[in-house]
């Protein structure tokens, strides 16, 4: 479904500008803004823009500062007006590590500058730039008036004082009180700003208090779990059907766990998300990988249109993955029997790109849908089996208007309901990821070189899963533990380990404090080391990752990525050593 086209308002800028392609660029990003109807003139030097600009009158101008023959500032003293004032707003485009001479423009009338970056993201801020330095210089001519306006006044009340000299008393009086007011009122909403604040930092760090609490005896029932169904000798049917149904649970209690700290982050503000171009065929290709074993398991047939490779927007590629995880689990599990689930994208206007998901389940009434959106609000299952906690689509809704989209949904009772939502177009080309998570397969380690994982624990349980866990899978390792940092230290000085596992939550100092120590020291420098902690708060993840960790492992975790990850680890400190005796023989 397209939009209907709108008449929208016009803004006249003019471009000097003598560069072919930044006019090009100005002319795109200026076409793509959905609010305003850019009419551009262009003028390749300085003399050909003043002749424009005075006479077109443009309501902008944007003027690049180097130009063949005036710089920015001789344009400016051109452009003044017998009063000396520059009547048009004047925005000076220029280039990297030119700060001081837009500085300088600004101080000869120029109303405000874009820094133009070698990606020109600058391009991506310049139609809101202009509409705010309109908005300004509408706000400073109403201004001007009103001064003259009272100006005018006061030359009326002067020759009016004698008369109205117990009037002005009162309104002086009034006026007093209205200033008083004022003052009791900023400062009421001060302390309120305060309080709010005060409150906000205190909801995050109770997020982040019982992301950790939760995630550490769970990664306990999953590991552990986990370590049972592939141990030997090999667990009974009975008991294989019932470690499935443990790892079952405590994966969805992982879910549910997510989604209420994801609702949470949301609403205390945060949450930060990475936006990036991200292709649909290949996200889409991802999502659909992943639910059709649900599907299958409810008997639901997935239909999906093929996207354009050449589709992409501009999102958060995890966050974007997981609302279209939540929309397309939705759409199947409150689904009909034997029913289908439709899948296509819609290039829309003004730059968009939808996404619809149509579902043949029992659908909603209009007085229902405006509750859809509500949290813990599971309209239609209130007394049915489908398991969830009806926050889902908060986040989704949330998620999607954080990264600059609309979500909508259209439901008829008996036919089904379709979900879709609009994201802004990409017209860069996709970026490439880092990594990407895989099935590691099983690696037989009999008769390899013996390594030694030094494990900074405190907490019992997690210790003897990570015991067991290398005891049963990695015969190549012997296992050192910690049960604080200053010890852990010691241990690592005094074996060199090959590499550590580094736990975050330690009694006497917290594990980025202990990796910064092993860094630091020659003697341990080399040495790879692996988060394993429960802080999984995007924050938290950030902040391991910039202080030097080699890879961050939350809790809970999958035997294979566990595996994995030492793995990566291991051929890390080979290479390195290898660079390292390379450098010194030369």
């Amino acid at each position: 479904m397209t939009k209907p086209p709108m008449n929208k308002p016009q803004i006249r800028v003019l471009i000097v500008e003598d560069d072919l392609v930044d006019r090009m660029a100005c002319r795109r990003a200026l076409a793509r803004d959905p609010d305003y109807d850019f009419v551009l003139s262009e003028a390749e030097t300085g003399r050909e823009g003043l002749q424009l600009a005075h006479a077109q009158k443009p309501d902008c101008v944007l003027l690049d500062y180097r130009l063949p023959d005036l710089n920015g500032l001789e344009f400016l003293a051109e452009f003044r007006n017998d009063l000396g004032e520059i009547t048009v707003p004047v925005m000076m485009l220029t280039g990297n590590g030119n700060v001081l001479v837009a500085v300088e423009a600004m101080k000869h009338g120029a109303q405000d500058y874009l820094i133009k970056d070698v990606d020109r993201q600058y391009l991506e801020l310049l139609p809101a730039v202009i509409k705010r330095v309109l908005r300004e210089r509408q706000t400073l001519m109403e201004k001007k008036q009103a001064e003259a306006e009272l100006q005018q006044h006061r030359w009326r009340l002067e020759e009016l004082v004698e008369k109205r000299t117990d009037e002005l008393a009162e309104a002086n009086k009034h006026l007093r009180q209205d200033v008083a007011e004022r003052k009791r009122v900023q400062t009421e909403l001060t302390r309120a700003k305060a309080a709010a604040e005060k409150a906000n930092l205190a909801k995050s760090n109770f997020i982040s208090r019982m992301s950790h609490e939760l995630r550490t005896p769970l990664n306990t029932i999953l590991g552990f779990a986990q370590l049972i169904k592939a141990g030997s000798p090999t667990p009974t049917p009975t008991q294989m059907a019932r470690l499935k149904e443990i790892i079952h649970g405590g994966w969805y209690l992982l879910e549910l766990i997510n989604e209420i700290l994801d609702l949470a982050t949301i609403e205390s503000g945060t949450l930060v998300l990475s936006k990036e171009s991200v292709s649909l065929a290949e996200l889409i290709s991802e999502c659909q990988a992943m639910i059709e074993p649900q599907a299958q398991r409810y008997g639901i047939h997935l239909i999906f249109h093929k996207f354009d490779d050449s589709l992409t927007v501009k999102a958060d590629r995890t966050k974007l993955k997981q609302v279209l995880i939540n929309l397309l689990s939705n759409a199947i599990k409150y689904n009909r029997e034997q029913g289908t689930v439709e899948v296509k994208c819609i290039t829309g206007t003004s730059g968009y790109i939808r996404i619809s998901i149509q579902d043949t389940g029992i659908g909603l009434p209009p007085e229902k849908l405006t509750q859809l959106f509500q949290p813990f609000n599971r309209l239609g299952q209130e007394n049915g089996t489908v398991e969830g906690t009806g926050i889902g689509l908060v986040t989704t809704k949330q998620l999607i208007e954080l990264m600059g989209g609309v979500i909508e949904v259209e439901s008829t009772v008996g036919v089904g309901s379709v979900f879709w939502f609009e994201l802004v177009s990409a017209t860069g080309p996709h970026e490439a990821r880092g990594c990407e998570s895989q099935e590691i397969a099983p690696k037989i380690y009999a008769g390899m070189q013996q390594h030694t994982l030094l494990y900074f624990e405190d907490n019992p349980a997690n210790l003897l899963l990570v015991k067991e866990l290398i005891e049963d899978g990695r015969p190549d390792m012997r296992l050192l533990i910690a049960g604080n940092g200053k010890l852990g230290i010691e241990l690592a000085r005094t074996h060199l380990p090959d590499m550590i596992l580094m736990d975050i939550n330690l009694p006497d100092i917290n594990g980025i404090e202990a990796m910064e120590i092993l860094l630091k020291d020659p003697l341990t420098a080399h040495i790879p080391v692996v988060a394993l902690s429960a802080n999984v708060m995007p924050h938290d993840v950030l902040k391991g990752m910039e202080a030097g960790f080699f890879r961050y492992i939350c809790k809970p975790f999958e035997l294979n990525e566990f595996m994995g990850v030492i793995d990566e680890a291991l051929e890390f400190r080979k290479s390195r050593l290898a660079s390292t005796n390379i450098t010194e023989a030369i």
